[in-house]
């Protein structure tokens, strides 16, 4: 039989009831977790599920005290955490990515990782800046593969700059040369955040440096499957299969988790002509394709 997640029934049901918001809506969270000891993996659960559970509590942040992780996490980390859902109430889109990150993801990302860092209780305090890097880059992934839902709900998390450099915008859902370029400029600014962030998997215990790794080359692969569509965030949303996760999970556990991470620094001459032609061959597909479609039928 089970051991009860808490003696307190009420508080083992709420536990249990973490677990399963995070195995719903935050796999790689969940995965990840399952790497840690019994106790650090519900504390992963319960700050996952107060994150998710965000828009329904960010009039009432007093109701979070009695569940901070009783590890060390800063209830300052809350208050910046909960002014920035505040934000959501009132602001649709960003003008820059600095004012992106310094003025929202600061509180709904970086944060994140500052809550995470006393569970998985890392060996320096260096920690701390890859652990910020990790919620930053992890956030941006979702803005990127979620471009069209949040249109849905009226936001734009893209930064209005880098939109009209471009001249693009995301409410036509069009996927054009425009389009793919500056998506391409995101995602290479996303792929940094996980360089700045990769260091960090070896200031934490055996346990959390596995956890991380598992979540971070998980989450990063979104960034691939974006690419592979094209750039296309409009048709639905891009999921790591789930036997794609289980050779990330087992090859973390055969190998450590050190191996497999992107590089730290700024990408290989290599990498950046990658990305180049990546850019003119997308280029190049979408003036064929314009210039074989049939004119329309008048």
């Amino acid at each position: 039989m089970a051991r009860p997640l808490h003696p307190d029934p009420r508080l083992a049901a709420g536990y249990a009831r973490c677990a399963e918001l995070t195995r719903a809506h935050g796999t790689t969270y969940y995965w990840g977790a399952r790497l840690l000891p019994r106790e650090q993996r519900i504390d992963v659960y319960t700050v996952y599920a107060l994150c998710r559970l965000a828009d329904d509590i960010v009039d009432e942040p007093e109701r979070v005290d009695p569940a901070v992780p009783g590890r060390g996490t800063d209830p300052e980390c809350f208050d910046r955490f909960f002014r920035a859902m505040e934000l959501d109430l009132t602001r649709t889109t960003w003008a820059t990515w600095e004012e992106l990150r310094d003025g929202y993801m600061e509180g709904s990302a970086a944060v994140i990782g500052e809550m995470m860092l006393p569970v998985l209780q890392p060996l320096t305090p260096a920690a701390k800046e890859p652990a910020r890097a990790l919620g930053h880059a992890f956030q941006l992934t979702n803005f990127l593969r979620d471009v069209g839902e949040d249109l849905d709900r009226g936001r734009v998390y893209l930064p209005q700059e880098d939109l009209a450099r471009y001249g693009v915008d995301p409410a036509e859902r069009r996927v054009t040369p425009a389009w793919r370029s500056m998506m391409a400029e995101q995602v290479e600014r996303n792929r940094a955040l996980y360089r700045q962030a990769a260091p960090g998997v070896a200031m934490l215990p055996p346990p959390g440096a596995r956890c991380v790794a598992t979540a971070l080359r998980m989450y990063a692969r979104i960034l691939d499957l974006v690419e592979a569509a094209d750039y296309d965030v409009f048709s639905g949303r891009h999921r790591v299969r789930p036997r794609t996760k289980v050779a990330i999970l087992a090859d973390v556990l055969v190998r450590g988790p050190r191996r497999g991470l992107p590089p730290s620094g700024p990408p290989s001459p290599r990498a950046s002509r990658r990305s180049w032609r990546s850019t003119i061959v997308s280029y190049f597909r979408s003036a064929c394709r314009s210039a074989c479609r049939p004119p329309a039928r008048t």
